[in-house]
């Protein structure tokens, strides 16, 4: 299995992307949204995204793309420390994208159990 996480860079996303990781078998990429590139999506069979807020800067590339490309078939799950504004945000940019999104974001209250959560993500729940 190939993931990718993709963070806005912030402290507290890059610490819940690494917990994240943790949980997972494979092949794991971590990148901040600075520096992706289109190709980093082409193995991933599953996406993890995070942000603070929503549309942050660096996110301008990955919202054009997301726009434009057919994710069908792949897994996602969102994750934000705090803001329901950015899941609401994270989960708009995906929409048009036929990615499959775990039906609850990650935030840093739930995150005692990431396990638990990134497991429904990985089931499709």
């Amino acid at each position: 299995m190939s993931v990718l996480i993709l963070t806005d860079g912030s402290e507290k996303v890059v610490e819940m992307a690494g917990k994240i990781a943790k949980t997972l078998r494979g092949n794991i990429l971590i990148r901040e949204a600075s520096a992706f590139a289109g190709t980093d999506l082409l193995p991933a069979d599953v996406l993890f995204i995070g942000c603070c807020e929503p549309s942050p800067s660096s996110f301008g590339y990955i919202d054009e793309l997301l726009h434009h490309i057919n994710l069908a078939g792949r897994k996602c799950g969102v994750f934000s420390p705090s803001s329901k504004k950015a899941l609401q945000y994270l989960r708009g940019i995906l929409k048009s994208t036929g990615i499959t999104i775990g039906s609850e974001p990650l935030t840093e209250a739930n995150s005692a159990d990431i396990a638990k959560w990134t497991s429904g993500v990985l089931s499709g729940n």
